[in-house]
C-alpha cells in the first residue's frame, strides 16, 4: 500500500530529530517566502512525481502503439484513468492502470501501483522533447537488448522497483515501509515530490518560531532542524591579475552540498529520518570512482550523478558550492550559458582566443563544451560532467579516456587531436586531476599500479573521493608498503579514505583485523561504523574485551538495521547471510540466502554463495545442484558456470567441470580468471595445446596478468617446449621484474636448455 500522510514524524535515533517535530508541507511555506515558493513552483523538484491526470500527462494515451522485442504495448485511458496494455511479469498482455507520472523533461516515465505495494516504473518511457528535436513519442530505455520477463531489466522487475530505487530523492520525507514478513511495502511520504521540506528538513519547529509574538534573536536556528547558509552577495571577488575569483571569506559550511549530495549523487541509503547536522555519510555509502561509473580519470561513465564528479574539481576545493552556480529553488543557472562562469572567471581573460584557441563565435569557445562536456543517459537526457576539468586530447591518447575536444571533432584522429592541443598549449601544466595513469595501471592488473596509487593515496590536496579510490585499489596488492599505507588510511583525516580502507583490510585474517580498525567502531560517522562492523564481525570474540566486544556489536547491530533497511532486495539479504555465516550461524544464512532467491531467483550471487556454504560443510552433492538451479534461471551467467566448474572439479568430474569453465570463459571473455582456470583445467586432462592456446589469448587481452603468463611458462616447460617457456618467463618479469617465484624459474630453464645442449 502506499499512502500520502499530512505530517511524518521523525525517526527516534543518535543524531536524529525528536519525534515532536514534523513535516508540514511545501504550502506552509508560501505566505512568507512566496519569492522562493514561486520559483520552486514548475521546477524539476516541484514536478518529480506527481499523481497522473490531463494536466500531468504528457504522454500519448490516445491508443498510441508502441512495439518493442515482439510485444505491442498500447495507451489508453478508461473512465478518466490512465492504461497501457503491455506484458506483464508472466509475459502474458494485461492492463495496467497508470498511478502517477514520474518527471517531466526531457522524458516523463509512469508508474504502476500493485497489491502488494510495489510501484514500478515503465521502461517504454515518453520523450517530452519537442517534435523538432526528436521527441513526441514513445521509445524503450534498454532499444539494443531484447528484454522480456524473465530479465530483471523488465519494468516489472528489482530495476523498475520505484520503492527502492527511485522514491527517496523524488519524495520527500519518504518511508519504504517495507515488512520482511507479510513481504508487502507500506511506503509513506510527506509530500509526493521534492518539497521544501526535502532540503530544509521538517518545518514545524520553524512555524512555531515565526508565530512568536517577538522572535528570539539568539536563536540562531530560527526553528529550522539545520541552517543552510545564505549565498551572500560580493563573496567572490574576481582578481583582476589573473582574472578568476576568490572568496572574501573562509569557506561555508558544507551542510548545503551535503544535502544535495543525499540525492544528486550515487550512493546507497544506510538509513532514513533527518539529522540535525546533516552529513551525507551518516545516512549513505557513496561510489568511488571505481571501474564501469567513471572513467580511469574521473569523467564520468555511468549515470553518477553530479556529486561525485564535483568533489574532484578545482572548484569544489576553493570553496564554491551549489548554488554558486544553480538557483537552489527553480534549479536553473544563476546566469545563461557562459555567464554564470563569468561570475568567477573575467571573460576579457577567459573568453578570448589566447585561453581557449578556438574563434570566439565558435562551439569551442563555449566553455561548458570545454569544461563541461555532456553524457546523454536515458538515450535522450544529455548531463554535463561537474569535475569541470580541463580537456587533455594528449592524456586520452595515452590512457585511452574521453575528452571533450572529440565530442566537437568527432571526424578527427586521436593522433590530430593531440598535435593540435599541443600546438595551441604547449606549456599545458599537469592536470588538476591527475590520478589517470595511476588507475589506468590499477585497472590493467599492471604491477606498476602500485606506486603509483600509493603516490595518489599519500597527497593530500588530492580530492579526497580519488584518494579513497586509491587506498580501495590498493586492495590487489599485498606488499610491505601498501600494508603500511593502509593502516595509515584508516586513521586519515577523511572518513571516505577511512571508509575505503576497510574494505581493503577486509583481505586480512578475521583474527588480525581488530588490532588495526578497532577504534573505527567508534567513528563519527555512520557509513564507517557500519563498514567497521561488517570487517570486524568474523572477529574471535575471545580476543576482545567486554567493552571491545560491545563496541563491536553496536556496530554490527547498525549494519543490520542498514541491510534490513532494503529487506526487499536479495543483495541486503545476501549480505545478511555472508554476517551469519561469518559469525558461525550457517543455519540462518542458507535461511537468507534461500530467503535471497525467493526475492529474485535471477541473482546469481545467492546461488553461489549458497553452494559455497554447502560446500563448506562437505556437501558438494547440495552445491552442485544449487548451482545447477541457479544455470536455469540464468543459463548465460558467466559466474554460475565457472562456479558449477569448480564444484564439479571437487567432485571427480573433471569432463563436464572442463565443460563448464570454457562456458565461462566464453561468456565472459574479458574475465582473466575464468581464462586462466579454464586453461588450467585443460592442461589438468593433458589438452596442453588447447590450454596454450586458450592462455595466450587471454595474454593478448590482459597483459599484465601474472597467473596467464607463469601458467603459460609452466605448462610449457612441462609439455617439453623449453624455448617457449624462457620466452614467456622473460616476459612475465618485463611485467613482474620483482616476482622470486619467475626468477627461479627462469633459473631453473636455463639450466635445462644449457644441459640439453
Amino acid at each position: 500500500m502506499l499512502r500520502l500522510v499530512t505530517a511524518v514524524a521523525c525517526f527516534l535515533s543518535a543524531g536524529l530529530l525528536h519525534a515532536s517535530i514534523t513535516f508540514v508541507g511545501s504550502g506552509a511555506c508560501k505566505d512568507c517566502h512566496a519569492g522562493p515558493y514561486a520559483a520552486w513552483s514548475g521546477s524539476h523538484h516541484q514536478l518529480a512525481m506527481q499523481a497522473a491526470t490531463p494536466d500531468t500527462v504528457l504522454g500519448d494515451f490516445a491508443n498510441a502503439e508502441f512495439t518493442y522485442n515482439g510485444i505491442t504495448s498500447r495507451f489508453f485511458t478508461r473512465d478518466g484513468t490512465y492504461y497501457v496494455r503491455t506484458d506483464g511479469a508472466d509475459g502474458s498482455l494485461q492492463d495496467f492502470a497508470i498511478g502517477f507520472t514520474f518527471g517531466v523533461t526531457p522524458l516523463q516515465q509512469y508508474l504502476v501501483a500493485f497489491p502488494d505495494g510495489r510501484m514500478q516504473a515503465l521502461n517504454i518511457a515518453w520523450d517530452s522533447r519537442p517534435k523538432n528535436q526528436g521527441g513526441q513519442r514513445w521509445f524503450h530505455l534498454h532499444p539494443d537488448e531484447a528484454v522480456d520477463y524473465h530479465d530483471e531489466l523488465h519494468w516489472t522487475g528489482a530495476q523498475y522497483n520505484w520503492n527502492f530505487m527511485c522514491a527517496d530523492c523524488h519524495s520527500t520525507q519518504l518511508v519504504k515501509g517495507f515488512d520482511a514478513v507479510s513481504q508487502q511495502f507500506n511506503t509513506t511520504w510527506s509530500e509526493i515530490s521534492v518539497g521544501c521540506e526535502a532540503c530544509h528538513g521538517p518545518g514545524s519547529g520553524h512555524i512555531a518560531w515565526a508565530g512568536k509574538s517577538a522572535l528570539d534573536p539568539a536563536d540562531a536556528t530560527r526553528g529550522l532542524a539545520f541552517l543552510l547558509p545564505r549565498r551572500p552577495s560580493g563573496q567572490w571577488a574576481i582578481n583582476a591579475a589573473t582574472g578568476t575569483a576568490k572568496a572574501n571569506e573562509p569557506a561555508r559550511s558544507s551542510t548545503e552540498i551535503e544535502v544535495c549530495a543525499s540525492c544528486h549523487s550515487r550512493r546507497g541509503q544506510l538509513r532514513e529520518g533527518v539529522e540535525t547536522n546533516p552529513v551525507m555519510l551518516n545516512h549513505y555509502m557513496p561510489a568511488l570512482l571505481t571501474e564501469g561509473l567513471y572513467h580511469a580519470d574521473g569523467q564520468i561513465q555511468d549515470e553518477v550523478y553530479v556529486w561525485g564528479s564535483f568533489t574532484q574539481s578545482r572548484m569544489y576545493a576553493a570553496g564554491v558550492s551549489c548554488s554558486d552556480c544553480h538557483d537552489p529553488h527553480n534549479q536553473q543557472l544563476r546566469a545563461p550559458g557562459d555567464a554564470v562562469c563569468a561570475q568567477c572567471h573575467l571573460p576579457a581573460t577567459f573568453a578570448v582566443t589566447g585561453h581557449h584557441g578556438h574563434a570566439e563565435t565558435s562551439p569551442g569557445a563555449n566553455c561548458l563544451s570545454c569544461h563541461m562536456p555532456e553524457t546523454t543517459y536515458m538515450l535522450v537526457d544529455p548531463r554535463r560532467d561537474h569535475s569541470l576539468r580541463i580537456p587533455r586530447p594528449d592524456l586520452s591518447q595515452a590512457l585511452g579516456t574521453p575528452n571533450a575536444c572529440s565530442q566537437c571533432h568527432a571526424d578527427r584522429s586521436a593522433d590530430w587531436l593531440s598535435e593540435s592541443f599541443s600546438q595551441m598549449f604547449p606549456a599545458a601544466a599537469e592536470p588538476f586531476q591527475n590520478w589517470a595513469q595511476a588507475f589506468t595501471l590499477a585497472r590493467s592488473g599492471a604491477p606498476q599500479a602500485e606506486t603509483a596509487l600509493l603516490d595518489v593515496l599519500g597527497q593530500q590536496q588530492t580530492p579526497e573521493i580519488a584518494r579513497a579510490t586509491a587506498a580501495r585499489e590498493l586492495r590487489n596488492f599485498s606488499s610491505p608498503q601498501s600494508s603500511l599505507a593502509i593502516q595509515q588510511a584508516l586513521r586519515d583525516e577523511s572518513p571516505l579514505v577511512r571508509f575505503a580502507a576497510l574494505e581493503v583490510l577486509e583481505l586480512a585474517p578475521p583474527e588480525s583485523r581488530f588490532v588495526l580498525a578497532g577504534h573505527l567502531l567508534q567513528d563519527p560517522l555512520l557509513a564507517v561504523r557500519v563498514q567497521a562492523g561488517r570487517v570486524l564481525a568474523g572477529t574471535p570474540r575471545q580476543q576482545l574485551d567486554p567493552n571491545q566486544g560491545q563496541l563491536l556489536q553496536q556496530a554490527v547491530d547498525e549494519y543490520v538495521d542498514s541491510q534490513k533497511l532494503h529487506a526487499d532486495r536479495a543483495e541486503s539479504l545476501l549480505n545478511l547471510a555472508i554476517l551469519s555465516s561469518q559469525t558461525g550461524d550457517t543455519a540462518r544464512a542458507e535461511k537468507l540466502y534461500r530467503d535471497a532467491i525467493h526475492r529474485n531467483p535471477q541473482f546469481a550471487s545467492a546461488w553461489i554463495n549458497l553452494a559455497e556454504l554447502y560446500r563448506s560443510q562437505g556437501l558438494n552433492t547440495e552445491a552442485v545442484a544449487t548451482l545447477n538451479q541457479g544455470i536455469a534461471q540464468q543459463p548465460r551467467n558467466a559466474s554460475l558456470h565457472h562456479a558449477l566448474g569448480l564444484a564439479l572439479v571437487r567432485g571427480g568430474n573433471h569432463a563436464a567441470a572442463v565443460a563448464e569453465l570454457g562456458k565461462a570463459a566464453t561468456l565472459q571473455p574479458d574475465n582473466a580468471r575464468f581464462a586462466y582456470v579454464y586453461g588450467i583445467a585443460l592442461n589438468s586432462t593433458q589438452r596442453q595445446a588447447e590450454a596454450l592456446r586458450v592462455l595466450a589469448a587471454a595474454h593478448k587481452a590482459h597483459p599484465s596478468d601474472r597467473q596467464i603468463l607463469f601458467a603459460l611458462a609452466t605448462i610449457n616447460r612441462d609439455s617439453g617446449h623449453l624455448d617457449q617457456a624462457l620466452i614467456w618467463t622473460r616476459t612475465l618479469l618485463q611485467v613482474h621484474p620483482s616476482d622470486q617465484h619467475a626468477h627461479q624459474l627462469l633459473a631453473a630453464l636455463q639450466r635445462a636448455i644449457n644441459q640439453s645442449r
